[in-house]
């Protein structure tokens, strides 16, 4: 008899998610059969009773946006990584019934930076100092960079930033949004931008060819901040690629299986083509 097991994608809006898309074609080429995988709607308030109402087939929960900082609230232990940058991506049930917190989009920005060739203390650069912001800042640790320079429309924003470097140990310099073209001067610079707000900034980076951007957005792609490095010699890591790495990650922990990566691979690039 095949037991099964769920899991699912929570977040609001979450009809756009190609989270299902990629699980389902790895339980397929692992061989699970009875694993299913869905996306949920909920909002920040609905997370906690959605949670506690999950019968135990519920192996896992994958969270995005608004639900990443209050899904530290409704596990009972979260990961060193998922406490220091203040938000979780990933809910693992224990055998005891339990939650377990962590973030895999941190080790997955730390996956595709280094596959794109970024050495151990290499300079670093964020554009913008949102969620993803503090995930680029746990993988510059990781990365072994002393400082990263962050560069932001609002010196507020940066400042809410201030507390995630001290926890994690690494120094944060501070520029503002008009100093962009210069700080772009960096060994690895991470867009994590909202869509559009870097677009003006193509054009105006006179980028070393040595430069790896990551641009944290995949729809549409490439962006004109992506296509302007690329010209110019650039190796370009999107959004796309962390989506994929960020679910490898979920999925192992969920399943315990090693995750059939080239056929995740396959499954999302071809669904983000057709879309």
């Amino acid at each position: 008899m095949v037991v099964a097991r769920r899991a699912a994608v929570l977040g609001k809006p979450i009809s756009h998610s190609l989270s299902p898309v990629i699980h389902n074609a790895g339980y397929h080429a692992a061989g699970l059969t009875g694993w299913s995988y869905s996306a949920i709607e909920c909002a920040e308030a609905e997370l906690p009773d959605l949670v506690a109402g999950l019968g135990a087939e519920w192996a896992g929960l994958s969270l995005t946006m608004p639900l990443k900082e209050v899904g530290l609230a409704v596990a009972g232990e979260v990961s060193p990584v998922a406490a220091a940058v203040g938000a979780a991506n990933t809910l693992v049930r224990r055998p005891d019934n339990s939650w377990y917190a962590d973030n895999t989009d941190v080790p997955g920005m730390v996956e595709v930076l280094r596959a794109a060739g970024v050495p151990a203390g290499a300079t670093v650069t964020v554009l913008g100092a949102g969620g993803t912001a503090r995930a680029a800042l746990a993988a510059a640790v990781q990365l072994q960079a002393e400082r990263v320079t962050v560069v932001a429309r609002r010196s507020s924003a940066i400042d809410e930033l201030r507390p995630v470097a001290r926890k994690l140990g690494i120094s944060l310099v501070p520029a503002d949004w008009t100093d962009a073209p210069k700080q772009a001067l960096a060994d690895v610079v991470i867009s994590t931008v909202p869509k559009g707000v870097a677009d003006p900034l193509a054009g105006q980076i006179s980028w070393l060819p040595s430069t790896v951007l990551f641009d944290a957005l995949y729809d549409p792609w490439p962006t004109p901040l992506a296509a302007d490095a690329r010209a110019a010699g650039c190796r370009i890591v999107s959004g796309l690629d962390l989506l994929l790495a960020q679910a490898v990650g979920q999925f192992e922990h969920f399943t315990g299986v090693t995750a059939p990566v080239a056929a995740m691979r396959t499954a999302l690039f071809s669904a983000h083509a057709a879309a």
